[in-house]
């Protein structure tokens, strides 16, 4: 349950008043397939400047990470939020995310080429955050 502080009685009290989220709070959400194997966590959303659209979530996924760590760029359109795991969904695989494209961690807040990013949205097949192309 996606708790929004306390009530009274220290019990928790759930918040779905609120259609906004703070990108400090996404941030460590886990994220799960459809078949609710916990897949990563959010590690941090990109944001495009001018637009102010969320363009994709940088996943952590397996392993550690630090120095040389890999996050994958999953298009926020994809991830549901689900109140009841406290998480989002996504409809991929274990092994289909293994095969995406990934960033170096040191590297994934970086500006990227446009050819990088048109490449995260072909392999899933969904329209790219800034607008319409042929997928």
């Amino acid at each position: 349950m996606a708790t929004e502080g306390t009530d009274p009685g220290g019990r928790p009290v759930e918040d779905s008043s609120h259609a906004l989220i703070s990108s400090r709070r996404v941030e460590g959400t886990p994220v799960y397939n459809r078949a609710g194997e916990k897949l990563g966590t959010i590690h941090s959303v990109m944001i495009g400047k001018l637009s102010g659209r969320v363009a994709y979530a940088l996943m952590s996924f397996g392993g550690f990470l630090g120095v040389g760590g890999q996050v994958h760029p999953v298009p926020w359109e994809m991830l549901d939020y689900d109140p009841d795991r406290d998480g989002y969904v996504v409809d991929l695989t274990r092994e289909r995310l293994e095969q995406a494209p990934a960033f170096r961690l040191d590297e994934a807040d970086r500006p990227r080429e446009r050819s990088e990013d048109e490449l995260v949205y072909s392999y899933y097949g969904v329209m790219p955050w800034w607008g319409s192309a042929p997928y």
